[in-house]
């Protein structure tokens, strides 16, 4: 009886403690993207390592299908909601739910739109005006301050990628050598970096330099261009491991280290304190790094 009594009491306390942690919401913007993943995947690591309850939700791309799983989050009665956005523009939007819920929100990784972030409101992510200065310095330099630049965009409508885009527009100014003569968006994907490399050549497009907003459109530049035999310095953003290997295998020359696990990793943490109450700053910024073949093997295990 007393054995029993034992296996009630502990069952009751396991009970009460599932019942008291906190719960948050996690929408992404894509679960199909590597960068995406691998925040997904911090995120998930840092609630199992603090005992939170996450539930994870694919928007696929979709604003309104974001806007519905915020609503459904702030309706099932989570602590907090993280949401990484799929459009900057649709933040506002996304912003006054969580505040008339009085839901505490935290963007991670994709700028928000707002001019401003209200109290209970946080951005964490890395300031990209250093992103696209970083990479387009360091391609300058090894093309000795001259040449054509092409640039991969990610997306017309994300903040992030046309902060990207202006800082390799502004380090090409600076050197009268250097100049951009293409600029096209390709989506974030490897595919899409692909056939805007093999339209570019297909039409002899004279270009030196490519500078893609991320690793996966570098890689797919670097792969139209080992069909044509074309060697030409390509740059990349994020450090991925799938950046990384093409680093190391020469395919890109340049990336830039975007800590995923740490804006993951901050953005749980983030959405704790704001459930229980503490300021935090509207924006926590991740630094970027710059990653050459030469000091790379530091963050083969920092990008996982």
């Amino acid at each position: 009886m007393k054995h029993c009594k034992i296996i009630l009491l502990v069952g009751l306390l396991a009970s009460s403690a599932s019942a008291l942690a906190e719960k948050i919401g996690v929408s992404m913007a894509y679960f199909d993207q590597n960068f995406l993943t691998i925040i997904r995947q911090s995120i998930e690591k840092e609630a199992q390592a603090r005992h939170v309850d996450v539930q994870f939700e694919d928007a696929r791309g979709d604003t309104g299908r974001q806007a519905d799983q915020v609503q459904s989050f702030i309706a099932s009665g989570v602590d907090a909601i993280i949401v990484d956005p799929v459009d900057s523009a649709s933040t506002p939007q996304l912003t006054k739910m969580a505040q008339q819920a009085k839901m505490p929100l935290v963007y991670v990784n994709r700028t928000p739109g707002d001019k401003t972030l209200p109290p209970g409101v946080v951005f964490v992510g890395s300031d990209e005006r250093e992103s696209g200065t970083l990479q387009m310095e360091a391609l300058a330099k090894l093309a000795n301050y001259k040449g054509n630049v092409a640039i991969m965009i990610g997306n017309l409508t994300d903040a992030g990628a046309l902060q990207r885009t202006k800082d390799v527009e502004q380090v090409v100014a600076k050197y009268p050598a250097m100049k951009v003569v293409q600029k096209q968006p390709a989506n974030y994907s490897r595919s899409e970096g692909m056939d805007l490399m093999q339209n570019w050549t297909g039409n002899g497009e004279a270009i030196d330099i490519v500078a893609a907003n991320n690793d996966e459109m570098a890689i797919g530049a670097a792969m139209a261009l080992e069909k044509s035999q074309k060697k030409l310095l390509i740059g990349g953003i994020d450090a991925t491991p799938d950046g990384l290997k093409a680093l190391a295998s020469d395919k890109i020359q340049v990336t830039v280290f975007q800590d995923a696990v740490g804006q993951g990793k901050t953005a749980l943490a983030v959405a704790l304190k704001l459930i229980k109450g503490e300021k935090v700053e509207s924006h926590v910024w991740i630094p970027f790094e710059l990653v050459t073949k030469e000091n790379m093997q530091t963050y083969v295990e920092k990008s996982h």
